[in-house]
This record gives C-alpha cells, structure tokens and sequence, in this order.
C-alpha cells in the first residue's frame, strides 16, 4: 500500500508539473485508482469540497472525455474580460475549471454590490456557463483578514465570513438574472478569511484574497455520459 501511495503522489506531481492538457490529465486520474490520486491531486491544485456525488471511481476513458468536455469550457472561460482561469480537480479526481474574481474588479471595500466592470464580466461569463449547461458550479466567496471597527478578532472573521456569503451571493443572483440556471449553481458559500492564495501582510496580498472563485466541474450527468461514451 505505501508503494502505491508513493507511486500515485510522484503520478500527481508529474500530471501537476508536466504541461498536459486536461484530456490527458482526466484519463490518468481517471483510473481504478483515480480516488487516491485525485485527492492528492486536489490538495495541491484543486479543491476537493466540490464533485458531484457519483459514489465509485470513474474509468479513464470516461475521464479522457470529461477532460476533452473541460478544456473546451476552459477556453471559453479564458475569453471572459477581468478573470483568472486555471484547471484543477475535484472531489472525484476528475478535471474542473476555477474562474477567479477578485474584489478589486468585483466590489468596494467592505460591500457587496456588484460594479459596473464586474456585471461585464459576469455577462460574458453567464454565456460560458450557458453553453457549459453540463456542468455544475459551486461558488465560493472570500475575504482578507482585515479586522472591522470596534471588533475583536473572532468578530471580525465572522463579519468578514458574513460579507464573503454576500459577495458569492451576488454573483450567484446576478447569474441568474442573466439566464443562468438556479439548478445549475449547486453551492454558494462564503468561506471569509479562510483559504487565503496570498499573504495577508501586504495590500497586494489582501487584494489576492479578497475574491469569489467559481467552479466549474462535471454533473452526475456529464460523468454518466462519459461512462456510456455519449458525451460531446
């Protein structure tokens, strides 16, 4: 068992290093072994709160198709004015996009409404999500650790807390007002100072985790698809 952990951590790191597009990573993770594998793989670029309930391991052919499925949203992501993207993987071992937002384009210091700049983006983005209507999508919402006013500690990072769920709301509502399917979006949480992609000592690093972060990641209807060879 410990070879085997061995042979799937230095696997994970070869897939994470090596240029591979998404359908090469998706049918190696996409193995007897995909869940070991892609719990790993998920900790270092991925998030593995987000996966659809499939209960089994996904067979690498069906994971070459989901990741063929997942670069083509990818592309469509990388066109959206004012947005990060990058592959990573979920909860399953199988390939998903993250689309990053950051509160600069996002909102005001301290609030929740969306900006002109952000609705330009979010319309862009709708669209992807639109074509994509086989994905499902979590969206999470963060902050830096700035404390508030007249707040100890732990009142601040509940506030912050508090303040991020607003922000993936906002993006969340704001979706839907564009066309977006409510039965598309399956989680919208707000995550506060936790998580952080960069140090909360300098401004450059609390703009960083000041964001809200949208997954895009296979339905139980992608990955059944995939399994019967029928996905497009």
């Amino acid at each position: 068992m410990k070879k085997i952990k061995v042979f799937s951590f230095v696997l994970c790191l070869a897939l994470v290093v090596a240029g591979c597009n998404n359908t090469q990573k998706g049918a190696a993770i996409g193995t007897g072994g995909g869940a070991l594998l892609g719990a790993i793989v998920g900790k270092i670029a991925g998030n593995t709160a987000v996966g659809a309930a499939i209960g089994g391991a996904v067979g690498a052919g069906a994971g070459a198709l989901i990741g063929k499925k997942m670069d083509k949203a990818k592309a469509e992501a990388e066109a959206v004015q004012n947005a990060q993207v990058e592959s990573v993987t979920d909860a399953n071992g199988l390939q998903a996009v993250k689309v990053t937002f950051d509160s600069g384009i996002l909102f005001q210091t301290g609030k929740a409404d969306l900006s002109a700049t952000a609705k330009s983006s979010l319309q862009q983005f709708s669209q992807v999500l639109k074509n994509n209507t086989a994905c499902d999508v979590a969206i999470q919402g963060y902050t830096d650790n700035t404390g508030w006013k007249n707040s100890t500690a732990a009142q601040s990072a509940e506030k912050n807390k508090a303040l991020s769920l607003d922000r993936a709301t906002s993006v969340s509502t704001y979706l839907q007002a564009l066309g977006v399917s409510a039965a598309q979006i399956k989680s919208v949480e707000g995550l506060g100072e936790a998580n952080p992609v960069a140090d909360n000592s300098t401004a450059a690093g609390k703009e960083q985790n000041r964001r809200v972060e949208v997954y895009m990641y296979a339905s139980q209807e992608m990955i059944k698809a995939a399994e019967n060879g029928t996905l497009n």
